[in-house]
Formats: structure tokens, C-alpha cells, sequence
């Protein structure tokens, strides 16, 4: 009688420890490896606090990051076919138009911006400069200002945009063509970001970033209207008019991009070579309390919830993400 007690003792604490055993999270099977995400230049900051987070949480992930323009980021998917996990865009439209269908499935837009002009205390005209008067210092002799490459970085086409639309809402034909007539090829650079560098140095004195950018990294600004900094949605229309042509998928095509207001998007690429650890990444990034607080805390206003743009495409997304987006175009 006390051996069968025994044994049945045993089998029970053994059933226990086998229990236990499958419960943990290293037996859950919690990612590890290798993450990479290719992200547009503008959110390396929050993407650095970010990355140490999760890396926190998951210790088993080595997150490795990429920042480039937008564009050159979904081209390294698309035209190098580089390993990628995540790609992060600050114009949710080049996911769409260079990444889907091909090589993602769907595009979640999670935060928005709008766009400033920034400079520094060593900058020409530095006391002077203001929301009323910008776009004639911008034209001055001796002024060095630069934005990004429109074929590469959406805040290049940006920037160009909303001298378009300065044009307009100043009503002063010919203003696009003579701002930009002061600004030699050699100002534009691969990304908004590697103009904080040439700000911050005294080797330029205006460059077009955005406002998280600009608060991110301690720089002076120049606010402007809702009605040309792409930062309000209540302008679309008015945005719309403004056009600007950037290289295609292919070599010798062009595609419009059409103004609207600023709006991230990310996703996951189809053949992730590590799609447990991009998934559980993506959940901590849109959750109010973990991704998005950061974007917040940083000064880039989040989507809370984010948002996908038809019911289709949300149910695409994988199950884990599905209760942190909701369907608003």
C-alpha cells in the first residue's frame, strides 16, 4: 500500500515538473535571434529607445536596425533582395506602391509629423527668420539650405511639396522656381537626418526635417500653417494639389507622389527570416503603453489605435496585431 502511495506520488510531481516545464517561456518557444528592420531616418531615435526595450524584455533578440530614406529602404527589399524582417516607412504610400504585393501583404500607419524648417543660431538671418517672412530668406544670396533627395526620402518630397503649396496659399506665382532656384544640386542629400549634422556645424542654415526630428535633436524651427506643413488630415485637398515625380520600381519609370498629410506605416515582409521575433516586435510597437508611448514621449504623435484601411487587410494581419488596429482609411 505505501509503495503504490509512492509511486503515485511520484507520477504526480513528475507530471507537475513536466507541466511546469512546457509553461515557461524559454519552453513557449519566446524569439530569439537575429531581427532586422530597415526604417526611414526620421525615426532612429524613438527606434533606438525602442530596441532596448524589447531587447529587454526578449534578451534572446539581437534587434539590428537600418536607417536610410524610405524609398532606399524598400528598395533594398525589393531591388538587392537583402534579409529583412520589418520595414518602416514615414510615407505609409511607398509600402504600398513599392513593397505591396509583392513582398508584403499589408501596411499598418501608426504615427503622423509635419514638417518645419530648421536652423540654428549660426545661421544667417537667424533673429530674423519667422512664419511670415521664410520663404524670402530662403531666396537670399548666402544662404545655404538643403532637404533630402525626393527619390530616396520622403521628406525630400516633402519638403518640395510644401514649397508648392506655399506658393498657393501665399498666392505668389513663380515663388516654387525661385526658392529653389537658390539651392544647388550639391544641398540635397540621401536623408533628412544627415542634414542635422550640416545644421549643427554651421555648413548649412536651413534644412527641412520634421518636427520630431527637430525636437529630437534640439534644433530651432520655423512653424508654418496647417495649411502647407502637411500636418493636419482636415487639409488632404488642399495638400493634394501638390505633386512631385520620384524614380520607380524600375530604372527609366516614374511614379507621382501626391501631397497629403504625414503618415507612417510598417510592415512585415513576407519571407522574414525571423518572423516569431518580428511579430512579437510589432506588438510591443503598437501597444499604447510600449511602441507608441515612446513615439510620444519623443514628439511624434502616435495613432492610438493604429490603423489598417479596409477590413481585407486586416485580416491579413497576423493574430497577435489585430486587436491594436482598428479600419479607418
Amino acid at each position: 500500500m505505501r509503495m503504490h502511495f509512492v509511486k503515485k506520488t511520484f507520477a504526480f510531481l513528475f507530471v507537475l515538473t513536466i507541466v511546469a516545464f512546457v509553461t515557461t517561456p524559454s519552453a513557449l518557444g519566446e524569439p530569439k535571434g537575429t531581427l532586422v528592420m530597415f526604417h526611414a531616418g526620421s525615426l532612429t531615435m524613438p527606434f533606438e529607445t525602442m530596441e532596448k526595450e524589447f531587447e529587454a524584455r526578449y534578451p534572446g533578440v539581437d534587434l539590428q536596425r537600418e536607417a536610410s530614406g524610405s524609398q532606399a529602404a524598400a528598395r533594398k527589399i525589393s531591388d538587392l533582395k537583402k534579409p529583412c524582417d520589418i520595414m518602416a516607412s514615414a510615407d505609409f504610400k511607398v509600402i504600398d506602391k513599392l513593397l505591396i504585393p509583392k513582398y508584403a501583404d499589408w501596411n499598418i500607419r501608426f504615427a503622423t509629423n509635419q514638417l518645419v524648417l530648421c536652423y540654428t543660431d549660426k545661421s544667417r538671418y537667424a533673429s530674423e527668420v519667422n512664419a511670415r517672412n521664410w520663404y524670402n530668406i530662403l531666396q537670399r544670396k548666402g544662404v545655404i539650405w538643403g532637404h533630402s533627395d525626393p527619390n530616396l526620402d520622403p521628406c525630400g518630397y516633402r519638403s518640395l511639396m510644401v514649397l508648392q503649396l506655399a506658393e498657393k496659399y501665399y498666392k505668389k506665382p513663380g515663388l516654387y522656381d525661385k526658392i529653389v532656384a537658390n539651392r544647388p544640386q550639391a544641398n540635397i542629400r540621401p536623408k533628412s537626418v544627415e542634414l542635422v549634422s550640416l545644421l549643427q556645424t554651421g555648413n548649412m542654415d536651413y534644412a527641412w526635417e520634421y518636427l520630431s526630428v527637430a525636437v529630437q535633436h534640439g534644433l530651432k524651427y520655423v512653424e508654418l500653417p496647417d495649411e502647407i506643413n502637411l500636418g493636419n488630415y482636415q487639409y488632404d485637398d488642399f495638400y493634394s494639389q501638390a505633386v512631385v515625380q520620384v524614380t520607380g520600381k524600375k530604372p527609366g519609370e516614374y511614379m507621382e507622389m501626391r501631397g497629403g498629410s504625414v503618415t507612417y506605416g510598417i510592415t512585415l515582409i513576407k519571407d522574414a527570416p525571423n518572423r516569431e521575433a518580428a511579430v512579437a516586435f510589432l506588438k510591443y510597437m503598437l501597444d499604447p503603453k510600449g511602441g507608441l508611448k515612446v513615439l510620444k514621449d519623443q514628439g511624434q504623435p502616435p495613432f492610438i489605435p493604429c490603423r489598417v484601411p479596409t477590413e481585407t487587410m486586416k485580416t491579413l494581419l497576423p493574430k497577435e496585431l489585430k486587436g491594436l488596429v482598428e479600419i479607418k482609411d
